[in-house]
């Protein structure tokens, strides 16, 4: 098996062809190795070629603020961190959440927990008390480092015995991060890091359930992301732009360990709420070369006028959510690059992707990354060309997997046996290419057809008219569920009969019979988890038990509001 540094040279040499790096990647030996110490501070930090080049750069374009710091700078202040963190009593293998925003103490504190070996819990700065409480109950942290306006939500929370850290001044309970700079700039462990010592414990978005607790190593997600850097198309010295929030498993792999891996500079631009505008106008200032964001976040940036600027970008890739052809289609209008779709999991780095120098089919999420031997398997476990996405694991485990789901006394279930079933269904064509089509809880069926939310939802988002849409099934005492649209307009569009008529008539002739909408429902917002993504099974359930006061409810209509709609129509 080859080191990680020439696993990693393997993909950079075969950017973009796809079948020299797919058949020749190997993941690197599994043996003992410390990604902050043994990549970070002694390939990056540690070479006169790289240690002055920006690893990191954090602009807030409505404070004005601008903060650069080196691979050198980094790696000497995360010595820091570690060995304050280690005088207040922080050890290998212990918990510690990390509650912070895009600063640069979030950045530090990663590196130092990996040097010292304890285990992180990235957490959004959105969660609510009782998700709070949840994390402090089944994450079971030793300490806690959190920005001064998350303070007080801890108060009345069962913290004893918690060691507490605020990246400000000192305050009650608390002991300032800053106390750090007074620290040694040299750090040594206390012994060497197994690839399979704890590293990460995720709590999932929980579109569905309860979010489950995911386990990393510290061989799944810093080696695990070499299939990441691979998708991004990233090279040393790149400017990584990366949208996303921290809490979440989409934010370590590009905004931590994908570009890291690659030697390239983060790029984060701090700005609520969120502007197009400003985030191009930062491309462009900063000299991005690399652009990833989520489709909501695309939707947006189509909306402006893409030509009026002149940007440095070479690569531009979404994640999150499956990508709607239309995105695709403005961007290589206005810029003449590809929107790449790339698809993975909080369990998984990313796994299927569309990769730099390929052609992109629309709707296709792409082929297996280099490392994962994706199948799309029937639920007797037989291959077939509509299926659930699952990972073979007999042969040859994927670094990037998880150890498993945490039960919250350490207990891990989920990813041993041959197979791990990712829960996502998807369409294989006949050149490997995979198409999402949904949550294998979100698929449904009508008249007998199988329904895929995400292929109507798509259709919907073209409508002018429509900024975002959540299809689910409708109960209906002929054909047992009907696919029906909760949807938000955009600016000035009115949710009356005009509007749903319009719609209507926009997607019947987009649509197959059996696929048409027999309902839209306008509404001021749709429900989602903090990390974005639409919750339809909360609408579902507003379906299931017709609930008409509820908060996520507003103008109704369906196709039988309109006669002139069934002129002509076929009986079905």
């Amino acid at each position: 098996m080859p080191s990680f540094r020439e696993a990693r040279d393997l993909l950079l040499a075969h950017r973009t062809d796809y079948e020299a790096a797919y058949g020749g990647f190997r993941w690197p030996d599994p043996v003992p190795f410390n990604w902050a110490l043994d990549w970070f501070d002694a390939e990056l930090a540690g070479d006169p070629e790289s240690r002055d080049r920006a690893a990191l750069r954090i602009v807030e374009p409505a404070a004005g603020t601008d903060v650069a710091l080196t691979f050198g700078e980094l790696g000497r202040r995360s010595n820091q961190v570690a060995n304050h963190l280690r005088g207040l009593g922080l050890r290998r293998g212990d918990h510690l959440l990390l509650l912070l925003g895009n600063v640069p103490a979030l950045w530090e504190t990663m590196l130092a927990a990996m040097k010292l070996g304890a285990v992180v819990i990235p957490a959004t700065t959105l969660l609510t008390g009782e998700e709070l409480a949840d994390r402090l109950e089944r994450g079971r942290p030793r300490m806690i480092v959190a920005g001064p306006e998350q303070i007080g939500r801890f108060a009345g929370l069962d913290t004893a015995g918690i060691l507490r850290v605020v990246v400000g001044p000192e305050a009650d309970g608390w002991t300032a991060y800053e106390a750090a700079s007074t620290e040694s700039e040299t750090f040594a462990p206390d012994g060497p890091t197994g690839a399979d010592d704890p590293l990460l414990l995720y709590f999932t978005s929980g579109t569905t359930a309860k979010p489950k607790l995911v386990r990393h190593s510290h061989r799944s997600y810093p080696v695990g992301a070499l299939s990441t850097m691979y998708w991004l198309g990233l090279q040393p010295g790149d400017v990584h732009c990366n949208v996303s929030s921290p809490g979440w498993a989409k934010h370590a792999w590009s905004s931590f360990f994908a570009p890291w891996n690659a030697g390239a500079t983060i790029l984060v631009v701090n700005q609520a709420p969120f502007n197009a505008r400003v985030l191009l106008d930062a491309a462009a200032k900063y000299g991005a070369t690399t652009l990833c964001a989520p489709p909501t976040v695309w939707r947006f940036v189509i909306q402006e006028d893409l030509s009026a600027w002149t940007l440095a970008l070479r690569e531009v890739c979404a994640a999150g959510e499956p990508l709607n052809p239309e995105i695709i289609e403005r961007v290589g209008e206005a810029w003449g690059l590809t929107v790449r779709d790339g698809y993975g999991q909080t369990e998984t780095t990313a796994l299927v992707a569309n990769t730099p120098g390929q052609s992109v089919h629309p709707g296709s999420m792409g082929r297996p990354l280099p490392g994962y031997r994706a199948r799309v398997l029937d639920l007797d476990g037989q291959p077939a060309s509509e299926g659930e996405v699952c990972l073979a694991l007999e042969d040859e485990r994927p670094a990037g997997l998880m150890q498993g789901y945490d039960d919250g006394a350490g207990r891990l279930s989920g990813a041993d046996g041959a197979l791990y079933r990712t829960g996502d269904v998807a369409f294989l064509d006949a050149e490997g290419r995979f198409t999402f089509v949904g949550r294998a809880d979100d698929v449904f069926k009508s008249s007998g057809y199988r329904i895929s939310p995400f292929e109507l939802e798509s259709v919907l988002i073209e409508h002018p008219a429509v900024a975002e849409a959540a299809v689910v099934p409708a109960p209906d005492p002929i054909r047992h569920t009907v696919p029906k649209a909760y949807v938000t307009l955009v600016g000035t569009a009115e949710g009356g009969r005009a509007t749903a008529l319009d719609i209507f008539r926009f997607t019947n002739a987009r649509l197959a019979q059996f696929k048409r909408l027999r309902g839209v429902e306008f509404v001021e917002e749709l429900p989602k988890t903090i990390s974005g993504k639409i919750r339809r099974v909360q609408l579902r359930r507003l379906e299931h038990e017709g609930r008409t006061d509820d908060p996520f409810r507003g103008a109704a209509f369906t196709q039988a509001d309109f006669p002139e709609l069934r002129e002509g129509k076929k009986p079905d």
